[in-house]
């Protein structure tokens, strides 16, 4: 098994850019990693690496290596792991990342709900709104809410998340209510930075068109929940996910701004690594989250 401990290494060393950072993932010494390099590149009879004081460099040699051998060895531990889990259930560490106020709010206690069913999962979760690097950061899987960029990985959708607009009644009658998006340049818009273009809002007009309309305001979060927080205080008008805005919109802290041309729901998917085997544990969890999340969302039943 020394050659598969070789090529671990070497995709640490790949993913981290040193054999310190990479002998601190797989728990062992700088002097370890360095010589499970140096047997790899013997066995192979290549430099994988240029080496100087400074800095350590994979060489072309090298890098279509781990193009190669790095989807294969992940299939080959989620194979292996696929037959361990299927004589003695499944077990294991899963590592998940997910956007941080969705993860507080509404990831809690489906994970729990998980973590009951298969007791023997041991659950890593980074909530998180920085877009992580699945493969370089170690993740099993992540969620994600809007579009992908990363072809590279493969992605499952879970459900609908609506974007809507609120805001509270007084700010609304000392305002007026908007009535078409030309509008909002009349009034404060609150920017929830965590959209990938805050300050362009779409809409869908009567035919079902969409249109970006470029908004402003005096006041950016790059947190959900603090953008409504100021939109139930009078401060203005916020775009915010209905997971979010749901409960004030029930109680009536806040009301819906612009219901008749809101845009195309956005998606939540989880995302994963590409393996010709999916490893049984996140396949069990992506299924659990599929099913809860399956239909119409509870965020959205208390209000509609």
């Amino acid at each position: 098994m020394e050659r598969l401990d070789c090529d671990r290494m070497f995709i640490a060393v790949i993913e981290t850019g040193s054999f310190t950072a990479a002998a601190q993932r797989l728990s062992t010494s700088h002097g370890q990693a360095s010589k499970l390099i140096s047997r790899l590149e013997k066995a192979l009879a290549v430099t994988l690496f240029r080496r100087s004081t400074r800095s350590l460099q994979p060489t072309e040699l090298g890098l279509a290596y781990y193009e190669r051998i790095r989807p294969l060895l992940t299939e080959y531990d989620a194979l292996n792991e696929d037959l361990l889990n299927a004589s003695k259930g499944l077990s294991g560490q899963l590592k998940l990342s997910a956007p941080v106020t969705f993860g507080s709010t509404q990831l809690t206690a489906p994970l729990i709900a998980f973590a009951r069913r298969y007791p023997d999962i041991e659950l890593d979760v980074s909530f998180s709104d920085r877009l992580v690097n699945v493969v370089n950061e170690g993740f099993d899987l992540t969620l994600r809410i809007g579009n992908l960029d990363d072809s590279s990985l493969i992605a499952r959708k879970l459900c609908d998340i609506r974007i809507v607009m609120v805001a509270s009644r007084d700010y609304l009658n000392d305002h007026g209510i908007p009535s078409h998006w030309g509008e909002l340049a009349d009034h404060n818009c609150i920017l929830d930075t965590n959209f990938r273009d805050p300050f362009l809002w779409p809409f869908l007009d009567d035919n079902q068109q969409l249109h970006v309309h470029s908004v402003r305001g005096k006041m950016k979060f790059s947190n959900a929940e603090v953008c409504l927080r100021a939109a139930t205080e009078g401060m203005g008008i916020a775009r915010l996910p209905a997971f979010v805005a749901g409960e004030a919109l029930q109680n009536g802290q806040v009301m819906p701004v612009l219901g008749h041309y809101e845009a195309p729901p956005l998606g939540l998917y989880a995302v994963y690594p590409p393996a010709k085997y999916l490893a049984q544990k996140s396949r069990a969890l992506i299924d659990f989250l599929a099913d809860r999340f399956s239909g119409q969302p509870e965020w959205e039943k208390n209000w509609l």
